[in-house]
């Protein structure tokens, strides 16, 4: 699975979240940042969610909406949420539809063992619906502040 480019137009997505419904291209006129984790709850994956929900007012300050999107129900997206005081949006892929539309699903490896799963990624939206930024393979120490920097210097 390729990886969306820099300059390409965002694949639109509807997704179910713990506070309603989301739409991309509803967002369009500010920037996005759609970032992929792969599961609610585990050590990186809270410590990811914690650091942009960290940093949601400054986000918010710069136009910025954040959305994180896993294959976890809306369900355990309310409890991870209510359990860490999240303060950023979370959609429900179960199906992996978007995950897939932005290469964000692959082979993954653990311990020799191949499976599919989400490939923690990030992506900058710009107002104009194209794809600003791409951070594929993400590390998730001081990954929100480098967005961040980011869409300031957008």
């Amino acid at each position: 699975m390729t990886v969306l480019s820099v300059g390409t137009p965002a694949p639109d997505f509807t997704l179910p979240t713990d506070m309603g419904e989301v739409t991309l291209s509803a967002l369009k006129g500010r920037p996005v940042v759609v970032y992929f984790y792969p599961k609610d709850d585990t050590s990186g994956c809270t410590r990811e969610a914690v650091g942009f929900s960290c940093l949601a007012e400054e986000f918010e300050k710069a136009g910025a909406t954040v959305i994180g999107i896993s294959p976890d129900t809306v369900e355990k997206h309310g409890k991870f949420r209510a359990k860490h005081k999240l303060t950023i949006g979370l959609g429900s892929d179960p199906d992996h539809r978007v995950s897939e539309s932005y290469g964000a699903w692959g082979e993954k490896s653990l311990y020799g063992k191949k499976y599919f799963g989400v490939i923690r990624s990030t992506f900058l939206i710009a107002s104009d619906g194209k794809v600003a930024k791409v951070w594929p393979k993400v590390k998730v120490e001081g990954h929100a502040e480098e967005v961040l920097a980011a869409i300031k210097a957008l």
